[in-house]
């Protein structure tokens, strides 16, 4: 009987500890989220934030299964011309370097959120399905790990917006 209760106060502390929630169902993510973190960590171990210190980020999950998503460096310059057309090779390079944009639809199951990318611009995501392991979630934050775009891993966290 000891032992029952033991196991009874374990799980049910599981379920209210902070961290110890999982996201189960597309359901849970529903909302828009703001970018809290997006680490890139290289195979050497070392860490480095993707979109500079001042990066910004909104992702979007709506009830019918679709999402969208913009992620950004906030310090990338201004265009000199104003048109962003007639960017220069640098002023374009930092564009593409300092940001990612995708949208498409998405599941969620056994820990992982699996986008199906319709359009993005990184045109290498568009058309597949990219995995992203949850590495905490409790209702109002979700961190998750995914293979990184640019090499290494991604450490992303993101935080619901009410």
């Amino acid at each position: 009987m000891k032992r029952m209760i033991t196991l009874s106060t374990v799980t049910m502390l599981g379920f209210f500890l902070p961290g110890a929630a999982l996201a189960q169902t597309a359901k849970d993510l529903v909302g828009t989220w703001t970018n809290t973190s997006n680490v890139n960590v290289r195979v050497d171990g070392t860490r480095t934030d993707v979109f500079g210190a001042n990066g910004k980020g909104t992702i979007i999950f709506d009830s019918t299964g679709h999402y969208a998503s913009v992620t950004l460096n906030a310090d990338i310059p201004k265009f000199a011309s104003g048109n962003r057309n007639t960017g220069t090779p640098e002023e374009n390079k930092a564009v593409v370097q300092g940001s990612l944009a995708h949208f498409g639809t998405y599941t969620v199951a056994d820990k992982v959120i699996t986008l199906k990318v319709e359009g993005s611009t990184w045109p290498a995501w568009a058309g597949t399905e990219q995995k992203r392991s949850i590495v905490s979630f409790t209702g109002d934050e979700i961190k998750w790990t995914l293979p990184a775009s640019i090499g290494g891993t991604g450490e992303v966290g993101w935080k619901r917006v009410k």
